[in-house]
């Protein structure tokens, strides 16, 4: 099977009439933008437009000049074998092939040409005959989304994954050149909410000279971009809404600067001119009078001030019931201490801080009335290694519960004499064993388990799935292992305040 092609990071130069019909203008445009992507390092693609002018245009509008897109069409025809050398010119370049087909025949062009991707107008976006041939081609398709119907994206959506098409969608406005105040950008941030999985663009007309929209557009989530390119000499003008080569440079610095001031996906530890920083700023923990080795302290034994010191323990890290590792002058730094009365409720305030975050990353809410039960097979000590949290939102002749595993988890082997449950992964990663057989599930992925059937499951990245089940009943775990088996229900469950009333007044762990 040939590897799924990848929009991230693309970018598309949209040739389209800048050629002006004469080869040699197109293949200089060719050739600098090539040089551009080049030296920013990008990956990209020059995009062609195709239409078979005789029957495109209706016959009795052939060499007519009082419609400006007829005369410009006309006026700028290219043939085949020009499309062919100027493609030959697109390779070496560096860049991919690409073309905009406004009719079936010019896909089968496309096909013929062997060029990589293909481009759906806004314009044909709802063009059903257009789209099908398309989708029956099996070539990586960008789709521009300007002036749809929200329930038109939605078709167009449903209609190219029904077919198993590789394909992107593209927030565009196509008024030509766009204002600011058109260009609705949050519509990247709504379409990647609506559309998962699916991977979501901008295809821009803006003022050339704005290089803050890309930059906005990248931070909610575009991940391809479209531009029209062209070349300005005195015989040919250039359009206000396409990109000289120095426009382009700029606009392809500000997207690599936006990439680096939004850093990674997930968050990194802090770098250590960070960590210097804040330390520097920090309050240390002191000694109030001679502390004694061995002492139990509390507030009273200690103060706090800044600066913070090379192994002194901050304001933050200081708990009471801490014991003294050895003896202490007045004013003295403490060092970081054991924490020898750390508690259970600790353990199970932060296990609840991390769920919460992963239920609002998920966007999954929880009935108030929700029950919570922490699920420790070996220990809250071990928590982390072997265990789940589960959530019971309604437990009647029908039961619903959310399951949650943090990442690395495990949940070992058993089965259920009484109860048929069913999961469903809602976010992250699973993987199911059932009988000796896995089943990893991807997100909205169901399996059944039946009465008596042995099940376990385990998660690399953090899971949270729901369980659709019969009544489920206390003592109708049975384990495999016989350390969990002998074990009373109570030692190896916490239980925790409804969902509604567990976080309030907690603020410390």
């Amino acid at each position: 099977m040939p590897d799924i092609f990848s929009f991230e990071n693309l970018f598309i130069y949209d040739l389209a009439n800048n050629h002006m019909g004469d080869t040699a203008h197109a293949g200089r445009i060719i050739a600098e933008v090539g040089r551009v992507s080049q030296a920013a390092g990008v990956r990209a693609a020059l995009k062609f437009q195709f239409r078979q002018l005789d029957t495109f245009i209706h016959p009795d509008y052939h060499g007519r000049t009082d419609h400006k897109y007829v005369k410009r069409f006309s006026e700028t025809r290219l043939d085949l074998e020009q499309f062919n050398r100027l493609a030959d010119g697109v390779r070496e370049a560096g860049l991919l092939t690409m073309s905009t087909p406004f009719d079936e025949e010019s896909v089968d062009v496309i096909c013929d040409m062997g060029l990589d991707l293909i481009k759906i107008a806004s314009c044909s976006a709802d063009d059903r005959p257009l789209i099908d041939k398309v989708a029956k081609v099996n070539k990586p398709v960008v789709v521009s989304t300007a002036g749809l119907r929200l329930e038109e994206i939605d078709w167009l959506v449903n209609h190219l994954e029904a077919q198993r098409v590789n394909f992107a969608l593209m927030h565009c406005v196509a008024i030509y050149p766009t204002p600011d105040s058109k260009l609705q950008l949050d519509q990247v941030r709504q379409m990647r909410a609506r559309y998962p999985g699916v991977a979501i663009g901008w295809s821009t007309h803006e003022d050339q000279n704005n290089t803050s929209a890309v930059q906005v557009a990248y931070a909610l989530g575009a991940r391809l971009f479209e531009r029209h390119v062209g070349l300005a000499t005195e015989r040919y003008k250039l359009n206000a809404y396409s990109s000289t080569p120095e426009q382009l440079e700029r606009w392809l610095a500000a997207f690599a600067q936006a990439r680096d001031m939004i850093g990674a996906p997930e968050r990194a530890p802090a770098p250590a001119e960070e960590r210097q920083t804040l330390l520097e700023l920090k309050r240390g923990t002191f000694a109030r009078r001679p502390i004694a080795k061995g002492e139990t302290l509390t507030a009273a034994d200690v103060f706090f001030a800044m600066p913070a010191q090379d192994g002194c323990m901050s304001s933050g890290q200081f708990r009471d019931g801490m014991v003294a590792d050895r003896d202490y002058a007045a004013k003295e730094a403490l060092a970081s201490l054991d924490y020898h009365r750390a508690s259970d409720e600790d353990t199970v305030y932060q296990i609840m801080l991390q769920v919460r975050g992963m239920l609002n990353m998920a966007g999954i809410n929880i009935n108030e009335d929700a029950e919570i039960e922490i699920s420790h097979h070996f220990g809250l000590g071990r928590f982390r290694e072997f265990g789940a949290v589960l959530i019971t939102c309604i437990n009647r002749d029908y039961a619903k519960k959310l399951v949650i595993q943090l990442p690395r988890q495990k949940h070992p082997y058993h089965f259920h004499k009484r109860k048929e449950e069913t999961f469903q992964l809602l976010a992250g990663d699973v993987e199911i064993v059932k009988d000796g057989h896995r089943f990893p599930l991807k997100p909205g992925d169901t399996l059944r388990v039946a009465p008596g059937e042995w099940h376990k499951f385990h998660t690399l990245e953090g899971c949270v799935f729901e369980e659709i089940s019969s009544t489920a009943y206390d003592n109708d775990s049975f384990y495999e292992n016989p350390a969990i088996a002998g074990m009373p229900r109570e030692a190896r469950k916490t239980n925790v305040d409804h969902w509604r009333d567990y976080f309030r007044g907690r603020t410390r762990g």
